[in-house]
């Protein structure tokens, strides 16, 4: 049996690479963020933010690879 090896093009962008920040000339955003509706409840919103800040959630993008290649062009 013969196995074809394909390379994804999908890349994981993470919190504190240089490639993680998009700027547009005016204002510069994170690629990904986490969002907690308002509604959440204070006790929840609390662990989360926690959590966060302890590094056990961090937020993760995956971006297709010419989209890092473009981004660097610019």
């Amino acid at each position: 049996m013969k196995f074809k090896h394909i390379e994804s093009k999908i890349q994981t962008v993470k919190q504190g690479d240089p490639r993680w920040l998009l700027e547009d000339g005016l204002v510069i955003y994170p690629r990904a963020a986490i969002y907690i509706d308002k509604n959440c409840p204070s006790r929840e919103r609390s662990i989360i933010e926690n959590c966060v800040r302890q590094g056990w959630i961090q937020p993760i993008a995956h971006v297709y690879g010419k989209e890092l290649t473009w981004d660097a062009l610019r």
